[in-house]
């Protein structure tokens, strides 16, 4: 066959959805032709035969004008069905000269192509229509706002005292699910930015509420951070009380347009953390790149510090490299008094996880002393109770 094609039937016509042919051949992806003037439409009511050995044998192609001016010879047509009954349009090849040799064997092989396309289409469909259920799951979320922001503490090692809070999203709309798998699906549908932007504003409500003396981490992709939505937010914002969190896990396409893009801000103020640094190579890309004010520990490199050698030597490996680089480690998913002591003795800075503190609301987040009380300026089971007393 000298040409082969899939077309679809949408609004009287017959589209080409995919051709493979010769180029002189006036049939292309994108065209469309009416769809009662077409052979597909005959052989899909069943008043042709799929297969013509040669068409200019049969009455109602003979009169047709594509049968003389393409020419078409011999032809086979396999409508695409749908497993809803419905029928897509046709797969179809033809040559421009007669053929006499083409068969059942020839016909069922067109058949077999025909199901694979119906296949190919649902698998699609489903998908296409899977994009849209999720696209109008997250404008919803955006439109209505349904985000609650809770507010996890962070404090300083050295003198047990409240510098900052994380602040993280709690979404209660349905499915119920991780925040994680929210942002994911917006990324998914081109709506990750607009989110995440969102996430942010709201945060930053709390920031009258918060203790004076305290900063808030707000978490941002690259994207976010590119997009004209980020200045009309962070415009309005007062930088100096605002650490913007860059995770290892977001790519950065180009770093010196990264820097140049916060240079004002952090001139401002604002200050930036990279991070879950010990959970991948990029981290570390992101620290020489971006020389950033906080380096964060992923939970990953701090869980069971103090029982595994191997965590405690990369731990105590990025902390000093992070002094030289003048920034703040802080040791994020500490859950053990174990892990704490053996974190201040690596040299981290900072610490934050349930053992400190859980994400709050604003409202207890607001009440938080600003010190706490504890035995030989260390963190221990009995000042964590008196403190959350």
């Amino acid at each position: 066959m000298d040409v082969g094609f899939v077309s679809e039937f949408r609004d009287g016509k017959r589209k080409f959805r995919f051709v493979d042919g010769e180029p002189e051949i006036p049939i292309h992806v994108g065209g469309a032709d009416p769809l009662q003037e077409s052979y597909c439409h005959y052989v899909a009511r069943g008043l042709l035969p799929q297969l013509l050995n040669d068409a200019r044998k049969n009455p109602i192609t003979n009169a047709m004008r594509a049968t003389h001016e393409l020419p078409v010879g011999a032809h086979i047509s396999v409508p695409i069905r749908l497993l809803n009954g419905s029928i897509y349009g046709t797969f179809c090849c033809f040559s421009r000269q007669p053929n006499p040799a083409l068969g059942d064997k020839e016909l069922e092989v067109v058949r077999v192509c025909a199901d694979v396309v119906s296949s190919l289409i649902e698998d699609a469909v489903s998908f296409g229509n899977g994009l849209l259920e999720k696209r109008q799951r997250i404008d919803e979320l955006i439109e209505s706002r349904n985000v609650v922001m809770v507010y996890q503490p962070i404090y300083r090692l050295s003198d047990n005292r409240l510098m900052s809070f994380e602040a993280l999203a709690r979404i209660p709309g349905e499915p119920s699910r991780p925040p994680d798998s929210w942002f994911n699906e917006a990324v998914e549908v081109g709506r990750g930015t607009k989110l995440e932007l969102m996430a942010v504003e709201e945060a930053t409500k709390g920031l009258l509420a918060l203790p004076q003396q305290t900063s808030l981490s707000l978490n941002l992709s690259p994207d976010a951070i590119f997009s004209e939505e980020f200045e009309k937010v962070f415009d309005e914002l007062p930088c100096e009380r605002l650490v913007v969190e860059l995770t290892e896990h977001e790519p950065v396409a180009d770093y010196g347009a990264l820097r140049a893009r916060l240079a004002g801000y952090r001139s401002a103020g604002l200050r930036l953390a990279i991070d879950d640094v010990g959970a991948g190579y990029a981290s570390f890309r992101h620290i020489l790149d971006l020389s950033p004010d906080l380096i964060k520990l992923d939970t990953a490199l701090t869980r069971n510090i103090d029982s595994d050698l191997a965590r405690q030597t990369l731990a105590r490996a990025i902390t000093m490299f992070g002094r030289k680089m003048g920034c703040e480690v802080v040791a994020e998913g500490v859950e053990t008094v174990q892990e704490l002591e053996a974190l201040r003795d690596i040299g981290a800075t900072k610490v934050q996880g349930f053992l400190i503190g859980r994400p709050m609301i604003l409202s207890d987040a607001a009440k938080l002393a600003p010190v706490f009380e504890c035995r030989k300026l260390k963190f221990n089971s009995a000042s964590i109770l008196k403190a959350a007393s």
